[in-house]
C-alpha cells in the first residue's frame, strides 16, 4: 500500500469531518499531495521550487495542500523542475 493510501486510511479513521467530504476534495488533494512527494523523492525544498518557477514559497505550499485552480502550465512546469513529465488522463466517473 502506498504511503498516500496509508495516510487517507488513517486521516478518515481519525478525523471524521475528513472522511464526510473526502470524496468532494480528493482530486484536488491527490494532485497536491503527488506533487509534494515528487518533489520530496528529489530532495528539493518548497523554497528551491518557488525559486525555480519565479514565485514564492507560499504560493508552492499552497499548490501542495489545496491544489485549487492550478495553472495547467504551472503543473508542467512543477513536473519538469521534477525531472517529470505531466500527464493527463480522462476517465469515466465509475473509474475515480
Amino acid at each position: 500500500m502506498s504511503d498516500l493510501k496509508k495516510y487517507i486510511q488513517k486521516r478518515k479513521k481519525d478525523d471524521v469531518d475528513f472522511a464526510k467530504d473526502f470524496d468532494s476534495g480528493y482530486e484536488e488533494f491527490k494532485i497536491g499531495e503527488m506533487l509534494k512527494q515528487a518533489r520530496v523523492e528529489v530532495g528539493l525544498t518548497q523554497e528551491e521550487i518557488a525559486q525555480k518557477l519565479h514565485t514564492k514559497k507560499s504560493a508552492i505550499s499552497r499548490i501542495e495542500n489545496h491544489a485549487q485552480d492550478i495553472k495547467l502550465s504551472t503543473l508542467q512546469n512543477f513536473a519538469h523542475i521534477l525531472g517529470k513529465k505531466l500527464r493527463v488522463q480522462l476517465v469515466q466517473k465509475t473509474q475515480l
